[in-house]
């Protein structure tokens, strides 16, 4: 399995506050993806000159009164990654495991200790 990306990811219920936030620091929106399947998000993708990125996830699956910072990991190899984080304590997120989508398999695991990653795997056409 090879890492094709690494950068933070913030899941909020204020998404817009948090991208006016990343673009005083320089950051631009780069995309936004907007799925209304089983589980409905919308993730706006922002990089800066140096080429550094990051995520500002808004969804109603995870729902908490605060922020949630995650890892996200791109792979080239979505069920290997999952295989290595589940076989070190991670275990899928509630109500936001593995999913797909058509350009994307993903999911959102945590260790026992709260640590938050997302691994996602584009597909290629």
């Amino acid at each position: 399995m090879k890492i094709t990306g690494f950068n933070p990811s913030i899941i909020t219920n204020d998404p817009e506050s948090v991208i006016a936030l990343f673009e005083e620091l320089g950051f631009e929106r780069t995309h936004n993806k907007v799925e209304e399947g089983e589980v409905a998000f919308s993730s706006v993708r922002m990089k800066d000159a140096n080429g550094f990125h990051v995520d500002v996830v808004e969804t109603s699956a995870i729902s908490r009164p605060q922020d949630i910072t995650a890892t996200r990991i791109n792979v080239d190899d979505f069920d290997e990654a999952c295989k290595i984080f589940e076989e070190h304590g991670f275990k899928p997120a509630e109500g936001f495991g593995a999913n797909s989508t058509a350009s994307s398999k993903y999911g959102y695991y945590v260790s026992p200790n709260k640590m938050v990653v997302d691994i996602c795997q584009h597909i290629k056409k």
